[in-house]
């Protein structure tokens, strides 16, 4: 790595620590505290070689059993305040610790959470839960105790020199005289594992994105045979995986024999060049049983700094790719001083809208457009579906009006005010979003109903259950309401989950309705069960209905034919049959695949 390789890294470094030093900010007095206990042991400790010291040259070798009896209760003294602060420094420490970790996981949750759609496009699942809990994790020794150890033993070892120094100087010089060594070692250490912990943070990433994809997704592989295809391309990922982590062994198996391997030559030095004076009559016993004591103090802090120096960068790989994804802001702008309502009359108007997945600008080359110069408006209280083949465009419709990305030419109106104009939680409350993929959560059916909402009595559960037809199968389950649905709703029939979804979004009483192919997944009892429930529900509300059976569609007060992100036709049922259009093939299509399917 050369010089200016390093630089880079110290400078990063150094941004790094200042910004988790933010995370102990409103814990200062706390820290304070733990800095003072980590303080004081770092002085009782070399205290103890010098009451030794003190106690054979002053006590022993002079046959004062008094005085040696006031050193060793002294000692004991220290050794038990000692333990006293050790105790709440750990624990302190660790307190701390755990407060700065849990702020630094919210903040990380909520960042995601705020993001806009394009990022999760883009963003595997596996990296996210690796920034949330791993990467977090890493942070946790460093915060909880790593900063008050790593200047505890720097003050150690301050205090070490200054009692050796003061004792005999020559053989503080002898001890030091092997620190050039020491130097090298833990710079080269240090230029090798700084790189290797990047690149185990990366394969971690890797292995848990890969985890979470193919765990999730279980059913096709064993549906089209692919166990040992995906068996063998974990196999390599965790290879390599391996390989990082044997690595990042293989420079701590060099190392930490390296600074043993100067800690006795230290040592062996000492017991020479004092072991020599001592015969002389120029250096006393005492002075040399100390000396010997705070060779192997010295070298235990320098020992525990170069572990934590390998804590040090976990967490600074650690950080680093947290604090990228904290930096990494796609959330959508939200308005300065947004538009306040109560209750939407819920007219919608899209105004030449243009949208593309694509990020702008793309040096030339146009745009993918998914939207082109798309026109329609639907008054308070209308239903209206949208319809046209895969790809045309439906789905993109609703996820601009719900203001999951923004559009890039045009403008969406919501009772003639932008959908930019609203705060995106205000907006996204008077909406109600049923999908055709329901998506449950982990706990009961209430809570899966009520997302957790307290304001929402279970009297009002009940009732939108019994409107929806949902009621029926919910109090048949053993638990009724409060029947735990386990993870994504497995044990419940897509139905009855689709069902649930429809209760859900009207328990809210939303003034617009939004249907995205809410119907096409479920058996045919299930969906006239919808049907004779849409009639009740969908009365004195906005509908917008992406279909798939038109035959769900006749009665919508309007009907627009969507094809390759342009609106191509307008109107009832019966006006588009008339016409003998786009709309006219579309349902012939589907009437011929249903009379097939019936033969």
């Amino acid at each position: 790595m050369d010089d200016q390789s390093t630089r880079d890294n110290v400078a990063l470094d150094r941004r790094l620590l200042w910004r988790l030093a933010r995370y102990l900010w409103p814990y200062r007095h706390w820290v304070a505290l733990a800095f003072g206990t980590v303080m004081a042991a770092a002085f009782l400790g070399p205290l103890r070689p010098k009451l030794v010291q003190v106690a054979v040259d002053h006590h022993i070798v002079a046959g004062d059993w008094q005085g040696l009896e006031r050193i060793i209760l002294l000692l004991v003294g220290v050794l038990l305040v000692e333990a006293v602060l050790s105790f709440v420094n750990d624990y302190l420490t660790q307190w701390i610790g755990q407060k700065a970790i849990f702020d630094i996981r919210t903040q990380v949750y909520r960042h995601i959470q705020r993001q806009s759609l394009r990022f999760f496009d883009h963003t595997p699942v596996g990296r996210l839960i690796t920034r949330v809990t791993s990467d977090v994790e890493a942070l946790s020794d460093m915060l909880s105790a790593g900063v008050v150890r790593i200047l505890g033993d720097l003050f150690r070892l301050v205090f070490i020199a200054y009692f050796m120094f003061m004792l005999e100087w020559r053989l503080a010089l002898v001890t030091l005289s092997v620190m050039p060594f020491m130097i090298g070692a833990v710079a080269w250490f240090r230029r090798k594992v700084r790189q290797q912990y990047r690149e185990t943070r990366r394969q971690i990433a890797r292995l848990n994105a890969f985890l979470q994809e193919h765990i999730s997704g279980m059913k096709i592989v064993q549906l089209f045979n692919r166990e040992a295809e995906e068996k063998q391309r974990f196999s390599q990922i965790n290879d390599e995986h391996r390989q990082a982590q044997i690595k990042t062994v293989f420079y701590f198996a060099i190392f930490w024999p390296a600074v043993q391997l100067v800690s006795d030559a230290a040592l062996g030095l000492v017991l020479w060049v004092g072991g020599l004076r001592a015969l002389e009559g120029t250096l006393t016993l005492g002075v040399l049983i100390a000396f010997v004591q705070y060779v192997r103090q010295f070298f235990e802090p320098i020992r525990n700094l170069s572990d934590q120096y390998n804590m040090l960068q976990s967490a600074m790989a650690g950080a680093e790719r947290i604090f990228g994804l904290l930096d990494q802001d796609t959330a959508l702008p939200e308005p300065a001083r947004p538009v306040r309502v109560e209750r939407l009359r819920g007219s919608i108007a899209f105004r030449n809208v243009w949208f593309t997945y694509d990020t702008l600008p793309l040096d030339g080359q146009e745009p993918n457009w998914v939207l082109r110069d798309v026109s329609f408006s639907i008054e308070p209280g209308q239903h209206v579906a949208i319809v046209g083949a895969t790809g045309a465009g439906k789905t993109t419709i609703i996820h601009l009006l719900l203001r999951f990305y923004d559009v890039q030419r045009g403008q969406i109106l919501i009772d003639g005010r932008d959908v930019r104009d609203y705060a995106s939680q205000d907006l996204r409350r008077h909406i109600g979003l049923v999908l055709q993929d329901v998506f449950l959560f982990s706990g009961s059916v209430r809570e899966n109903i009520t997302l957790g909402d307290p304001s929402i009595p279970l009297e009002k559960v009940r009732e939108a259950a019994r409107l929806i037809g949902a009621d029926r199968f919910i109090e048949q389950l053993p638990a009724g309401y409060d029947q735990d649905v386990r993870e994504r709703g497995l044990t419940l029939s897509h139905g009855q989950r689709q069902l649930l979804s429809f209760v859900r979004a009207l328990v809210h009483d939303p003034e617009i309705l939004v249907l995205d192919e809410a119907t096409s997944s479920v058996d045919s009892e299930t969906e006239q069960l919808i049907q004779r429930a849409m009639e009740t529900l969908l009365r004195g509300r906005t509908a917008l209905i992406i279909a798939h059976r038109l035959s769900t569609i006749q009665h919508a007060d309007q009907i627009l034919v969507l094809h390759r992100g342009e609106v191509r036709e307008c109107g009832t049922h019966q006006e588009l049959l008339a016409r003998d259009g786009l709309y006219r093939r579309l349902y012939e299509l589907q009437f011929q695949e249903q009379a097939r399917s019936a033969a």
